[in-house]
């Protein structure tokens, strides 16, 4: 969809009030009310150094140029786009992806560099990837360029960035060799290369081509992504795992060609969720469906992407993975299939997006058929909204037909249901369930020093780099603004250690350096290890009846709980009843990370007590 098209020569004709003009389209064409910033970042960029570029360029007056176009009817949108033919007989197409920054620094985080941003310093994808990852995108899954061979070239424009020393790093390299950065003072080089390519205009027609084209996967990304999960023996799917894929990739294909289909998926922790998921994505893409992996959390998404990357064409597996806001406004059954992992972490509207009303409901609408993987149980901040009920609803709303599975077969923590059923009997929550848990089953080990219990974590790690330590949020993290100063500290064990670095990224828990470190919820949620450490704060203290929640020794910083406060003063009860909920969820996420075994340190000695005797009745 795009805001604005025109050729050259109307392009220029519009300069003079360019702003003005891209607003009103924006508006009407792509449903999105422009911000100041932004309406400022168009009359600097567009009115000003675009107009520079393509005055000074031997572009044809009739080649076409597109504006503020949103790729594949998601939020992200491409700058300008000029479009012809190389002068051979070729369609061309030139994406160039404009910045108005200024002051550049290093990211600690791969293709990624540092710039304020939005009144902060903030870390920011390097615009080359930027532009790189759009033409990725576009040569992958848009139909009418990869059936006709259309030759796509991408750059980006730095316009008020007076050196290069930064973003033309060799630590870049990979992406500056297809998708060079220009810089302020360069307007006639990139008017040079820019002519280069198109060097015959044929009018608007070939974008108008471009934007009505479906969106499926290329034939050469359908292999990769059939052949990406071979040698990962984690991806195989066992017992109702199977059933599951199955039942999805029937239910896709009905999808297609009769009424809008639900799918509704309920199980525990290491009960596969995230497995078929995966290989949902793949057996669809291998389909030629337009699938997309959706999870709120952006730890799966980074940890899937690192174990996949190097297997598509452009080594681009990004577009195959998406946060749960991407689908806000968007028209009907935009996508095949959208798989929505972790359905228990979606928002509201207004948590997440100035449009659209739930991330269930948009899901729904923008999908043929939606796939919701949910356990209730893991709801562990304020603004996790996703239930069963709350989904139906919505999909009979929708008027979808509607089926529901559980997964029962448990594949964590030993294989063991009885830990989980024994797990949620301590921590209270839901009615009391028969187990026959025993620590022979699933090792389960309480530790009365910390340091103690991060050298058994940090000997059972140099197995095979899957063990890691976790802890609930009731420490502040100090040392992401003074890297000198440790966040969590127990003098009397000579124990400190940091929370996980920022440099680590969301793929914290597979970087070999993080064992050093301290995991949280929201770095391992919907991901799994060999052995888990958790320190379990003063969040969760024994009162001598039994467990107590206190969600006042959170860290302030911790984003799970916020709107406690606010709603402790309209309704203490019921604040109360909803914190106490979500701090047990979190423990219960927490202490089944491992597969293998569990290891926990408490804070208060009652609670560690109170662990024990239930340990010994076994």
């Amino acid at each position: 969809m795009i805001a604005y098209l025109a050729t050259k020569k109307q392009f220029l004709d519009d300069v003079p009030r360019i702003e003005d003009i891209i607003k009103d389209s924006v508006h009407k064409h792509l449903n999105h009310t422009p911000s100041p910033a932004e309406y400022n970042s168009w009359r600097n960029s567009l009115g000003g150094a675009m107009n520079h570029v393509i005055t000074r360029s031997s572009v044809p007056d009739n080649a076409g140029i597109a504006i503020e176009y949103r790729v594949n009817e998601r939020k992200l949108r491409i700058d300008f786009l000029i479009a012809g033919e190389d002068g051979h007989g070729k369609e061309s197409l030139v994406i160039v992806e404009l910045k108005q920054w200024t002051d550049i620094d290093f990211s600690e985080l791969d293709d990624h560099v540092k710039t304020f941003v939005g009144g902060g310093l903030r870390n920011e994808r390097h615009p080359s990837y930027q532009a790189w990852s759009y033409a990725s995108h576009l040569i992958n899954t848009n139909e009418y360029i990869y059936e006709n061979e259309l030759q796509v070239a991408s750059c980006a424009y730095l316009h008020n960035c007076p050196t290069t020393a930064v973003v033309s790093d060799s630590r870049y390299e990979n992406y500056l060799q297809t998708t060079p950065v220009y810089i302020k003072g360069q307007y006639q080089d990139l008017a040079d290369s820019i002519a280069g390519k198109i060097r015959v205009g044929i009018g608007t027609d070939l974008i108008q081509r471009i934007d009505a084209s479906p969106i499926r996967p290329s034939k050469p990304l359908a292999e990769a992504i059939g052949s990406m999960l071979k040698g990962h023996e984690e991806f195989v799917l066992l017992d109702d795992q199977k059933t599951v894929l199955e039942t999805i990739l029937i239910k896709s294909k009905k999808s297609m060609t009769g009424k809008k289909q639900v799918i509704i998926i309920n199980g525990g922790p290491g009960t596969g969720k995230s497995v078929i998921s995966i290989n949902a994505l793949s057996r669809l893409s291998e389909e030629r469906l337009n699938a997309r992996y959706v999870t709120p959390n952006a730890a799966p998404r980074a940890v899937f992407k690192n174990k996949l990357k190097g297997v598509l064409p452009m080594g681009d597996v990004s577009e195959l993975f998406s946060g749960s806001g991407s689908y806000t406004g968007l028209p009907e059954n935009s996508y095949d299939v959208l798989i929505v992992d972790e359905a228990h972490r979606l928002k509201l509207r207004h948590q997440y997006s100035k449009g659209g009303v739930n991330q269930i409901l948009d899901i729904i609408n923008a999908s043929k058929l939606s796939v919701f993987f949910i356990d209730e149980a893991q709801k562990v901040t304020w603004k996790d909204i996703g239930e069963i009920a709350a989904i139906e609803d919505f999909a009979n709303q929708s008027g979808a037909e509607i089926q529901k599975l559980e997964l029962t077969s448990q594949f964590r923590c030993g294989g063991s249901d009885d830990y989980i059923a024994w797990l949620e009997n301590m921590l209270q929550i839901g009615p009391h369930q028969e187990s026959y848990f025993t620590p022979e089953k699933f090792e389960f080990k309480i530790f009365d020093n910390p340091s103690e219990l991060h050298k058994a974590i940090k000997e059972k790690n140099a197995i095979r780099n899957k063990s890691r330590l976790l802890a609930g949020y009731c420490w502040e993290w100090i040392s992401e603004n003074d890297p000198s100063k440790f966040d969590i500290t127990f003098p009397a064990f000579n124990f400190k250690a940091k929370w996980n670095l920022k440099s680590h990224g969301y793929d914290w828990i597979i970087n070999p350096k993080s064992v050093e470190e301290i995991g949280c919820i929201h770095t391992s949620q919907g991901l799994e290890v060999d052995y888990v450490g958790v320190i379990i704060g003063d969040d969760l203290v024994f009162d001598g009846d039994g467990l107590v929640t206190n969600p006042h020794a959170r860290a302030k910083g911790d984003t799970s709980i916020y709107g406690y406060k606010k709603e402790f003063k309209i309704d203490p009860t019921a604040a109360n009843k909803k914190a106490d909920e979500l701090i047990r969820n979190t423990y219960r996420t927490l202490m089944s990370r491992g597969m293998k075994g569990c290891y926990v340190y408490f804070t208060n000695k009652a609670a560690e007590n109170h662990f024990r005797k239930a340990l010994e009745n076994l």
